[in-house]
């Protein structure tokens, strides 16, 4: 008895099936990709919104040691390494080097400030790098 194997059929993907998922592939991405657009962005404010947060524990810190707030000249650095006058330094007050905000750019930290006359202003020009525009990132206004 001779077995009889029907031809194996062989069938590719059409073109019509091709371009059915690319279609459904792109809508989907349609619809994910800006959702997640903005998220790398609100992450950049908020690193710079916790390093804000973390300078002001630190200046608070030095400020208990040393009896005043580092000047504008002194600026961020004596919170890692002693100013000129250093006998009641304890620092360092932070544990690394002071970052640039999530932009590339310096913190800026002023003493005494304009907006906190009777303390510091520290602020980042935000995502834009400019003063002002409405996306400044400071430690006086409210969130």
């Amino acid at each position: 008895m001779r077995l009889v194997i029907p031809p194996a059929r062989h069938r590719g993907v059409t073109l019509i099936e091709l371009l059915l998922v690319l279609v459904i592939i792109t809508a989907l991405a349609a619809i994910v990709v800006p959702r997640f657009a903005g998220r790398s962005e609100d992450a950049r404010i908020a690193a710079a919104r916790a390093d804000i947060a973390n300078f002001g524990v630190a200046l608070d810190a030095f400020e208990i040691d040393m009896g005043r707030y580092p000047t504008t000249e002194e600026g961020l650095a004596v919170l890692v390494r002693p100013p000129m006058e250093a006998s009641r330094w304890r620092g360092p007050y932070l544990q690394r080097d002071i970052p640039n905000d999530p932009w590339g750019n310096p913190y800026i930290y002023e003493y005494p400030g304009r907006h906190n006359p009777h303390s510091y202003d520290l602020y980042s020009y935000g995502p834009d790098g400019q003063p002002g525009g409405g996306d400044d990132i400071d430690n006086w206004s409210p969130r």
